[in-house]
């Protein structure tokens, strides 16, 4: 016999009802709202294998209204997925559980991308499904061929970052990506009438999105809907009018059920409403049967899918790309070569795309663009063609002024696998786009965020665009990896060790003006330790300089000053304090060493430095905002020449 499906749905509602109680905090009216959009979802049209969370050609889900974690952890569960157990729902917002307050990705296989900051699992989805056409676009359909789908809710659909995503994706035109709308009309605070009146429907098709709305608590309509998304080749916003914590009949449809336990009378109560007999957290035998046969279509698929595959003549080379094997190859030997050959001068902006035109050459996988800043961040290259809607091979995206939304879709693209992303805008914009930065950390993803104009070293453009706190703001981030190069060679050095970072993103801080070369050799990468010995002392060792990026030249100046006065000087070049860090207490005791003044330069804040200084070592940067003026200026003006900083040590060192 057929189940009604409100049947297979009240499991969902039930779950999230149980496990929020029990927990006595979360969120159970979006999953008791959206239960019956996700069976039909579940049911009909989404294509996963529970038994292979990982399969390369399944659909992607995302769940945008992150707070409604237990529709996730529900659907999972009832599908078939391993995890998560009944145990685990159970254990909802326990430490240990993988059914944390929000989807994590790095706990539960099904979980495509963790969310809760609203609106950028809606934006991370964007780059997956930019993924998916553009590997469609060299792989064909045989071995990619999928669709990325969405539930967000009103706050999604409210925060600065929608904006920048469906522009983006109505640009591109992404008719794979379907949203799937919980137009409930409540936020937290109560009713949407308190703090909008936009027309939202407008606001997509006017961005070129398809518009379909419906019923969310009818099943048929909800299919009708999605199959007018599926006939559509633009991305689709389908408006699913739902009511929030359906079932529960005191206080659905108001934002008591938003996030808040139900309260065991309003459970007892629901569970009289929905028909729903079961004990808490028990599945009867033939809704579970129901759901698990959901994912028997899937397998089917993903079993033809493999024997496609298998007779693939790109087997290997796809199989790769997914698995994230990238390795620099000839193009970049013969380039580091080359910077030995012939050390240039030049700014590490410009090093930096010399070193991409070499690794994009040799390595398919990497797929760039910049937030309408491609001719100052140089990250545009020979052999990266622009991605369109009319070519979606093209490995270059502009993602025009969005830096928010470009650094959450590439948080996408690296999710979904076989593309590993960069994109370039200026230092001082991490701020635009930190909060995307930050979960390309937590999701522990290779991103690569390439970041020019990276101290008052641009010069006129003034103290809003000359970054002052960010480098230091940026290495307080868990699982970033900071890389602020000095010259060519340093800059080839980071490019290679941020590709070989499969578990965190990378940020490479860039100079505009020119630099000097200081290294000479590439017979080993020194980068790696994240802070080495540039130069040795040449007498008897009484002072380490320790500086970064465009500032190691003048710590070279500083050093040659002190030496001509009988210090000897060591100078470091700390290119990234988290390798550092990462080292030896005796790797770092022979770097830094206690018996020497220590001092830093960068052209940023001092704060923070008195980690590798001490309290009783010598800071040198940039403790207010910057300035407009020429850059020989700049550096004068705040103190940062040899001519002002040597005094300065010598009257440390007591001359």
């Amino acid at each position: 016999m057929t189940l009604p499906e409100r049947q297979l749905a009240n499991a969902i509602r039930a779950l999230a009802m149980d496990a929020v109680q029990a927990a006595n905090s979360g969120h159970p009216g979006m999953p008791m709202g959206m239960a019956d959009v996700a069976t039909v979802l579940y049911s009909d049209y989404l294509k996963f294998d529970p038994v292979d969370p990982k399969w390369a050609d399944r659909d992607r889900f995302v769940l945008s209204a992150g707070h409604g974690s237990m529709l996730a952890y529900a659907t999972l569960h009832l599908a078939g997925y391993a995890r998560p157990t009944i145990g685990d729902i159970r254990n909802f917002r326990q430490l240990h559980s993988p059914c944390a307050g929000h989807p994590e990705n790095f706990e539960l296989e099904g979980v495509e991308t963790t969310t809760g900051p609203l609106g950028q699992g809606l934006a991370t989805s964007v780059g997956m499904a930019i993924a998916e056409r553009h590997l469609n676009a060299i792989y064909g359909d045989d071995l990619v061929d999928h669709r990325t789908w969405v539930i967000a809710g009103d706050g999604c659909l409210m925060e600065g970052i929608n904006h920048e995503a469906i522009g983006l994706a109505g640009h591109l035109g992404l008719g794979r990506l379907t949203v799937l709308w919980d137009d409930n009309k409540i936020t937290i605070d109560g009713s949407t009438d308190l703090s909008t009146s936009e027309d939202i429907p407008a606001r997509y098709a006017a961005t070129g999105w398809h518009v379909e709305s419906c019923d969310g608590h009818d099943p048929a309509d909800i299919r009708r809907a999605i199959d007018a998304a599926l006939a559509d080749p633009r991305p689709s916003l389908i408006a699913c009018r739902t009511i929030i914590g359906f079932g529960a009949p005191n206080k659905q449809g108001t934002s008591a059920t938003h996030g808040a336990p139900l309260g065991a009378d309003e459970i007892a109560a629901a569970r009289m409403e929905l028909g729903w007999t079961a004990e808490p957290f028990v599945i009867p035998a033939d809704i579970a049967s129901a759901w698990a046969a959901f994912g028997e279509k899937g397998k089917k698929l993903h079993a033809e899918w493999n024997d496609r595959l298998a007779n693939s003549d790109k087997k290997t080379e796809f199989s790769d790309r997914i698995a994230g094997q990238i390795v620099p190859g000839d193009a970049f030997k013969t380039y580091l070569d080359g910077l030995v050959a012939e050390p240039p001068k030049v700014a590490t902006r410009k090093a930096s795309e010399n070193t991409l035109g070499a690794l994009t050459a040799d390595i398919a996988a990497l797929v760039g663009g910049s937030a309408d800043l491609t001719g100052s961040n140089n990250t545009k290259t020979s052999s990266t063609k622009p991605l369109t809607k009319d070519d979606y091979s093209g490995r270059y995206i502009y993602y025009g002024i969005r830096e928010f939304g470009m650094a959450a879709a590439m948080n996408g693209m690296a999710l979904h696998g076989g593309v590993v992303p960069y994109g370039g805008t200026f230092l001082v914009f991490a701020d635009y786009c930190r909060a995307a930065i930050r979960l390309s950390a937590l999701q522990q993803q290779r991103v690569v965020y390439v970041m020019t104009h990276d101290s008052i070293g641009l010069g006129e453009d003034g103290p809003t665009h000359q970054p002052i706190e960010h480098l230091q703001s940026l290495r307080a981030m868990p699982n970033l990896l900071v890389l602020r190069p000095a010259d060519a060679v340093e800059t080839a050095e980071c490019w290679a060790l941020a590709l070989a970072q499969e578990s965190r993103p990378s940020l490479l801080a860039l100079t505009r003006q020119n630099l000097p070369p200081l290294r000479h050799d590439v017979t080993e990468n020194l980068c790696l330790k994240g802070g080495y010995r540039l130069r040795d002392a040449s007498a008897a060792r009484k002072v380490v300089l320790v500086a970064t990026g465009s500032e190691v030249s003048l710590a070279i100046e500083v050093a040659d000053k002190l030496e001509a006065a009988g210090h000897g000087v060591d100078v470091v070049s700390m290119v990234s304090t988290e390798l550092f860090d990462e080292q030896t207490a005796a790797y770092q005791a022979d770097i830094l060493p206690d018996d020497a003044l220590i001092v830093s330069i960068e052209a940023g804040t001092t704060f923070g430095w008195e980690r590798y200084t001490g309290r009783h070592g010598l800071r040198f940067g940039i403790d207010s905002f910057g300035a407009s003026a020429p850059i020989e200026d700049l550096f004068k003006h705040f103190g940062l020449t040899a001519d002002a900083i040597t005094p300065q040590i010598l009257a440390k060192l007591g001359n």
